[in-house]
């Protein structure tokens, strides 16, 4: 089972939503530069879909749920984020995966958002145009659509 280790709103994770972050642990990629270490060891809370379920409640006002790491268990993620769908038809749902391709499986009508690439840190985060990392919207038809440029700064 997935555990994790704490729970934030978040305003700039996923573009014009207001997210409940939930950090998974037991981390496989573990990048070097990780700038979140403590989420590399297998502890925490047990991550089970009415406690879940009870973190949406306690957060209200929130458009997206993202959960933040899960490589260990992809499957696992897109089953937990299918039963928030289930049970929250109109929050969005959303993965943070360290890996650089999507896991065999992934049953891409679980999530709206999907953001793939490990922390590579000569690349900078998704702020930045040379960002190794991308974040993907999930549209209607399955395909996946990159948005990341939505985190750039434009200049005037």
């Amino acid at each position: 089972m997935m555990k994790y280790a704490d729970v934030k709103e978040v305003f700039a994770e996923i573009p014009d939503e207001i997210t409940l972050a939930i950090s998974v642990t037991g981390c496989p990629v573990r990048c070097p530069g990780c700038h979140s270490q403590y989420l590399w060891a297998d502890t925490g809370q047990d991550l089970a879909p009415d406690a879940l379920a009870q973190l949406v409640r306690d957060h209200r006002g929130i458009t997206c749920l993202c959960l933040m790491g899960g490589d260990q268990d992809p499957q696992g993620v897109s089953q937990l984020l299918q039963a928030v769908r289930t049970q929250f038809p109109r929050l969005h749902t959303a993965w943070y995966s360290g890996r650089g391709e999507l896991p065999h499986g992934i049953i891409l009508a679980n999530f709206d958002y999907i953001k793939l690439g490990p922390w590579q840190e000569e690349c900078g985060p998704l702020n930045q145009p040379t960002t190794n990392q991308r974040l993907y919207r999930i549209q209607a038809d399955g395909q996946m659509l990159d948005i990341t440029h939505r985190f750039w700064k434009k200049t005037l």
